[in-house]
């Protein structure tokens, strides 16, 4: 038969070649754990969890930061985030297999330990260890794509790239002319940073100029008149310096020159950065610790993170619990557990691999602490655990302005930290200031520190006027300099072009 579009929705599909009964079902599926489709088949055990926490991961598995393809450093894409030491998971489902998730993971295995410590852990916070982050765990590298065309105009100018000026900087050279010197560090005899060069922020990497006048068509040779230029060079934006990875010049589709710089940038984790496991357990990074103070066992093992114990109970993903434990066992018997949905490794089997080692089958540890020597007072709950660092960092949201661009009509702050935008102080906080009583406060935050500006008012009539006069009463005798935000008298503005006056009553204070 020829499938149609949208059969399935009159297919009544078998799950096992056991429940297939002639004349119900049209269909036998591949295997059980395919119904879950790919992302929700890489979770482990994901019929031990509670189903909103395998729709959590389905998400977040797509954010996790990891191996992207075997021409990854080749590749030109917009934004790319390629994790420097990815690793294949201990415990796996059979679709990690079928879809080569082994061979290009999006994590790393980290020893975790379940415990409460210091308080930096709370509310899904988790809590690094320095070593580790030392020695690569979480490390990632951030390649952008830059590009640029040269355009050519209709009189036959056309845009160009020019070479830096060469002017040595020295301690006698005044600040912002040094300043000025070092956004053209980067760039290259050509005008184009060459690879493996550092930019800063603010740095130029295409030193590109474009005519001033387009429109004049201009007569006589090529050359024979001058053409005045100004510079419109590609800065770069990042939050912190990076190196030029390559540069590629070429063509578009419409003969122009194309100018492409792939900068890249190598993060280690820090505080404020988003962590996840195969679980839909996601926190932020709430402090990292010197390996001497994390807590240590018996064989010297200090954990590479730790989880507060706090995030289990009202969540019931018991299958991150039975991961801990068969990736324990896979650990000791040097084979990869297999977490897949409706089977798998059985927990009974993994425990007692734990115990035919010496470990406890509960999967509890004792622990000691790195600050006393002290040994813990309860059993902790620990073991290797595959972690995903996701594409959130903090380094792309942190943002604070105290001036900057505001918007045209309004001329309150832009929004949105691309565009430099001011902090909202919303409704909900203004009410706050209200029932608190900080009228000066409120005054500051809505109209001086946004968008505050002088009008004339008339005292008799109401109406804005202009300096020192009013059109409505035809004299300048009242009129009185007041303060308001711009918006309130755009407001005024547009009520009026719709037949409404509205009037302010002014009183003195």
């Amino acid at each position: 038969d020829v499938p149609f579009v949208n059969e399935e929705n009159n297919a009544l599909i078998a799950l096992d070649e056991r429940d297939i009964i002639h004349d119900r079902y049209t269909h036998l599926e591949i295997a059980p754990l395919a119904i879950l489709g790919v992302c929700a088949g890489l979770i482990p055990y994901p019929h031990h969890n509670q189903s909103p926490r395998n729709t959590y991961q389905c998400a977040m598995g797509k954010q996790a930061i990891g191996a992207v393809a075997y021409n990854q450093h080749q590749r030109t894409d917009t934004l790319l985030y390629l994790l420097s030491y990815p690793q294949r998971a201990l415990v796996e489902t059979k679709m990690v297999s079928l879809v080569g998730f082994d061979r290009l993971p999006g994590g790393q295995n980290a020893c975790l330990c379940v415990m409460s410590f210091s308080g930096y852990d709370i509310e899904d916070a988790v809590i690094l260890n320095q070593a580790s982050v030392d020695r690569g765990f979480g490390r990632c590298t951030v390649v952008r794509k830059h590009g640029t065309t040269m355009r050519k105009y209709p009189n036959g100018s056309q845009d160009r790239v020019v070479a830096p000026e060469a002017v040595e900087v020295s301690d006698s050279m005044a600040s912002s002319e040094a300043r000025r010197q070092i956004r053209f560090s980067a760039l290259d005899v050509d005008g184009i940073a060459a690879a493996g060069d550092r930019v800063f922020p603010g740095s130029i990497f295409i030193n590109k100029e474009s005519p001033n006048d387009t429109s004049v068509i201009q007569e006589g040779p090529p050359g024979s008149k001058t053409v005045e230029y100004r510079p419109t060079p590609m800065t770069f934006k990042g939050p912190v310096e990076a190196i030029v990875d390559r540069v590629l010049i070429t063509s578009n589709e419409t003969d122009h020159f194309l100018i492409k710089a792939i900068i890249r940038e190598t993060r280690t984790p820090e505080v404020g950065d988003k962590f996840s496991s195969r679980h839909g357990q996601k926190g932020v990074c709430g402090l990292i610790v010197q390996q001497q103070d994390m807590p240590f066992n018996d064989f010297g093992v200090c954990p590479d993170l730790i989880m507060n114990p706090h995030g289990f109970p009202s969540r019931m993903t018991v299958g991150k619990l039975i991961e801990f434990i068969s990736g324990k066992a896979a650990v000791f018997s040097g084979k990869i557990g297999d977490g897949s949905a409706f089977g798998g490794d059985k927990l009974e089997v993994c425990a007692a691999e734990l115990v035919r080692h010496g470990f406890s089958f509960t999967g509890k540890d004792l622990f000691y602490s790195g600050t006393s020597g002290e040994v813990l007072r309860g059993y902790v709950f620990s073991g290797p655990i595959f972690y995903q660092k996701l594409k959130h960092m903090v380094k792309d949201k942190m943002h604070a302005r105290a001036r900057g661009p505001r918007a045209l009509l309004t001329r309150q702050p832009t929004e949105g930290r691309s565009r430099d935008g001011g902090l909202r102080l919303g409704e909900m906080e203004r009410d706050c200031l209200i029932g608190y009583g900080a009228s000066n406060l409120l005054l500051e935050r809505l109209m001086y520190s946004s968008d505050a500006f002088d009008v004339f008012v008339c005292q008799k009539c109401g109406l804005l006027g202009y300096k020192g006069w009013c059109q409505a009463c035809r004299t300048g005798a009242s009129t009185l300099s007041i303060k308001l935000p711009y918006a309130c008298k755009l407001l005024f503005q547009e009520l009026q072009s719709m037949n409404i006056a509205p009037r302010l009553r002014l009183e003195q204070v």
